[in-house]
């Protein structure tokens, strides 16, 4: 009997990143010349964000899931453009609404020039994204941009609706990071798909695999609020607290607090009191909201790991396992 082959190894980020250097040094060719205009303040916020980086994943998904499936080229690099456009403009408005003066360990653009030019430059990276949407003039791909969009704005809305609410509990706070994060991390990877020319039950997977990762993603990025360095994290820790926002490490506090601790935490909310973050702190690890939220990012991780078992073995789905693996033990 002969022995089967060995699964590929799951690889790091690093070695994920190298994977897709080829394919992500296109992708950001095209995202710096299509982000050109004649008007100078464009080009200086938008060249401000850009050139800020980050880890680029969203992008990265779409090129990656279209090599999962079989595909890739010139129209996966176009899409994964069209994500990261709609991307940036989300974070120019989000910080303009939250008011945030660093991000990615570097001023914001509202911090910086304002937050008139923000919104507009926004509007603009967002109007950029749908003109290269239209170049490639397919219908699918325009219904699934523009069904995202449109639950991202849902997102933000819902999200301002529990701004500074101690009775936000985790279905809430899960409705909020499902619109605002994983439905762009689903789009991503169902486009990738779409692109690959592969059939529906493949696209779905991949669908399935973005949305369960984007939401491992948020929540450990809302541990990160609690826990990480700040320098490693480029942002104030503690910002969400300040702005109002109970997450999920701050949420298990609040349901699994006595009433005189969860009665505190809720004037901490209701008044944004970020000089209140040891006693949040000391709630939190009384509780275990740290342990719970991180179990809970761990939970939707290995329900996107599951959901790759639909897709032929590969270096690229072995590396969208990996992704899944490092949303979750990252520290920043």
């Amino acid at each position: 009997m002969s022995a089967q082959p060995l699964p590929p190894a799951v690889p790091g980020i690093a070695a994920i990143q190298a994977l897709a250097a080829g394919e992500m040094a296109a992708v950001d060719a095209l995202i710096r010349s299509r982000l050109a205009s004649d008007v100078v303040l464009i080009n200086q916020i938008s060249e401000h964000i850009i050139a800020a980086g980050g880890k680029r994943l969203r992008p990265m998904l779409v090129v990656m899931a279209a090599r999962a499936a079989g595909g890739g080229g010139p129209g996966a690099h176009q899409l994964a453009a069209i994500i990261e456009f709609i991307h940036t403009s989300t974070l120019l408005h989000d910080d303009v609404v939250d008011e945030s003066d660093l991000r990615r360990g570097r001023k914001t653009a509202n911090a910086l020039w304002g937050n008139a030019p923000s919104v507009l430059v926004g509007d603009f990276l967002y109007s950029r994204s749908f003109q290269l949407m239209v170049e490639l003039d397919s219908m699918p791909v325009m219904r699934i941009l523009a069904d995202t969009t449109n639950r991202i704005a849902e997102g933000e809305v819902l999200q301002l609706l529990h701004v500074h609410n101690p009775d936000t509990d985790e279905a809430a706070y899960l409705r909020v990071i499902e619109r605002k994060t994983a439905v762009l991390f689903a789009a991503a990877t169902r486009l990738g798909g779409l692109m690959a020319g592969a059939d529906e039950a493949t696209q779905q997977a991949l669908h399935d695999y973005g949305l369960a990762l984007g939401l491992a993603f948020q929540i450990a990025d809302d541990v990160l609020d609690y826990t990480a360095d700040a320098d490693a994290l480029g942002k104030n820790l503690g910002d969400d607290l300040a702005e109002g926002k109970a997450t999920l490490p701050l949420i298990h506090a609040m349901a699994h607090s006595d009433d005189a601790c969860r009665e505190r935490l809720r004037s901490i909310i209701e008044s944004g009191d970020a000089g209140a973050m040891p006693e949040v702190l000391a709630a939190i690890g009384q509780t275990g909201g740290i342990g719970y939220s991180r179990g809970r990012a761990e939970h939707f991780a290995a329900q996107a790991e599951a959901a790759l078992d639909a897709l032929p073995a590969s270096e690229w789905r072995e590396a969208l396992r990996g992704l899944a693996r490092y949303a979750v033990a990252r520290n920043h």
